[in-house]
């Protein structure tokens, strides 16, 4: 049947950022597709509530406190799942953060802070995991991007984030080349302005949000449970031919 295909039973599968906004969303749509889950999230306390919802839709989860800038955490973070499940399927790069600030006001930490966590953080755990599926064989890993790797948003700057994300594009790119020989996929998705808890307040700010509902043709902001379905295709046997592509779901944001 065509819809097993879309099926992760009995498959293993890592969230970084996965306790909070995007990356509990894909959790729990991997624990509803039949993947066990492992959250690995910096923040101790919605990390281990993420493995309780998982855990209550009857799959198996762990939490691991995981700082993805930091090369010592991922190797932790990669053991702990070895440990707990002895190999992993797939590895969805969610972990991310933003500065809205004109460029030439950000400060040199500031600017190494975003790119070492959207840009470095996503290389690291992307090594640190496919040097696993490489041994397998096997695996695939998803990195979430976004459309601001594409266009520059406006009206906020945001320079320091455009071009992790641009990064994040190509390197999902340089990587899927790399690895291809050994069956390991790697995808990226590109979301536009999703409406999560930390978005919200924008959204009804009429000079940020009423610029962004104007810019989108569908004049909406997309909901979290939209961007599951992609996960779950790039994470799963229904994408087996897929690879170095960065699937972009932003209402039309992009095509203006």
């Amino acid at each position: 049947m065509i819809l097993d295909t879309f099926s992760l039973a009995g498959r293993v599968g890592i969230v970084t950022g996965g306790g909070q906004g995007l990356g509990k969303t894909f959790c729990r749509a991997f624990a509803e597709a039949g993947a066990d889950v492992v959250v690995a999230e910096l923040n101790p306390q919605t990390g281990p509530q993420t493995v309780a919802e998982v855990e209550a839709l009857g799959r198996r989860a762990l939490f691991v406190q995981t700082d993805v800038a930091d090369a010592a955490s991922v190797a932790h973070m990669v053991e702990e799942t070895l440990r707990a499940f002895g190999k992993i399927d797939f590895l969805m790069n969610n972990a991310g953060i933003v500065q809205h600030l004109e460029a030439e006001k950000v400060a040199p930490e500031d600017w190494r802070r975003v790119l070492d966590v959207n840009l470095t953080g996503v290389f690291l755990c992307a090594q640190a995991v496919g040097r696993h599926m490489i041994e397998r064989r096997s695996g695939c890993i998803i990195n979430i991007a976004s459309m601001s790797g594409l266009i520059v948003n406006t009206p906020q700057c945001q320079a320091s984030y455009n071009a992790s994300k641009a990064g994040v594009i190509h390197l999902t790119k340089s990587l899927a080349a790399e690895w291809a020989a050994y069956n390991v996929r790697v995808n990226a998705i590109a979301p536009g302005y999703m409406n999560t808890e930390m978005a919200r307040p924008f959204f009804e700010d009429p000079a940020w949000g009423g610029v962004w509902m104007k810019s989108i043709p569908m004049h909406r902001p997309g909901e979290p449970e939209e961007l599951a379905p992609a996960a779950i295709y790039l994470a799963s046997d229904a994408s087996s031919y897929v690879t170095g592509a960065t699937l972009v779901i932003d209402g039309g944001y992009t095509v203006w």
